[in-house]
């Protein structure tokens, strides 16, 4: 799967997280707007990575992007050495670089849930306490919800501010952990229209929903 695959290669690459949900965000949109049969999906991948690192300013070696995505596609291979195989990698990631610029008609503008995630956090935080919140699983897990959710082009259809809410409300229910604010609210108003007023309850399961599908798709794709 590349997306998965994105993530493995940012991370033997030691690039921060935005910048590899930033390469996920990329590739998805590419490939939204074109068929993804007509292109190597994991050339793209590559060359996604390869633009993340400029845009987010995380730079990493065209050589070491090579290298680390021929040894994750090619499992124990040994570094390429400059050769055929070698220079025809480096040239489609240069061109794909362009092109992948050129379907996005240069908008690289990616507006991130994970900021929207850290505010929401702080609050909350305020609301348990700085020690019962450090205590609790929720944090932890509603970050890597986000990081997986990066996986599907779903993430695309959603406003980076309700994805950031639904991973913490997942989070929350997966754990079985109250939210203090619930004791405030009434029957029409939950605790994330705090944070998102105009966000439905509809589409606070859709969302969820959606996020969860992230790992029966993975489930398949480990048993095929």
């Amino acid at each position: 799967m590349p997306a998965r695959f994105i993530f493995e290669c940012a991370q033997k690459l030691e690039m921060k997280p935005l910048t590899s949900a930033t390469a996920a965000i990329l590739y998805h949109r590419f490939f939204r707007e074109l068929d993804d049969t007509e292109y190597d999906p994991y050339m793209i991948a590559c060359s996604c990575l390869y633009l993340a690192g400029k845009i987010k300013d995380d730079k990493v070696r065209k050589r070491d992007v090579i290298n680390v995505a021929h040894n994750t596609i090619h499992r124990g291979a040994p570094p390429l050495e400059p050769c055929d195989e070698y220079w025809s990698m480096w040239d489609t990631i240069v061109q794909a670089e362009l092109f992948i610029a050129r379907v996005l008609k240069f908008d690289m503008t990616i507006v991130h849930p994970h900021k929207y995630m850290l505010h929401y956090m702080k609050s909350l935080q305020d609301q348990f306490g700085a020690q019962d919140w450090q205590a609790m699983p929720v944090a932890r897990a509603a970050a890597s919800f986000l990081q997986d959710f990066h996986h599907s082009p779903k993430i695309l259809d959603y406003k980076p501010a309700h994805t950031a809410v639904c991973c913490l409300a997942l989070a929350f229910q997966v754990y079985g952990v109250p939210v203090p604010l619930m004791d405030e609210m009434d029957e029409t108003t939950r605790w994330y229209n705090i944070f998102c007023p105009e966000l439905t309850r509809e589409q606070h399961w859709e969302i969820m929903e959606s996020i969860m599908d992230v790992y029966d798709m993975e489930t398949i794709i480990s048993e095929n």
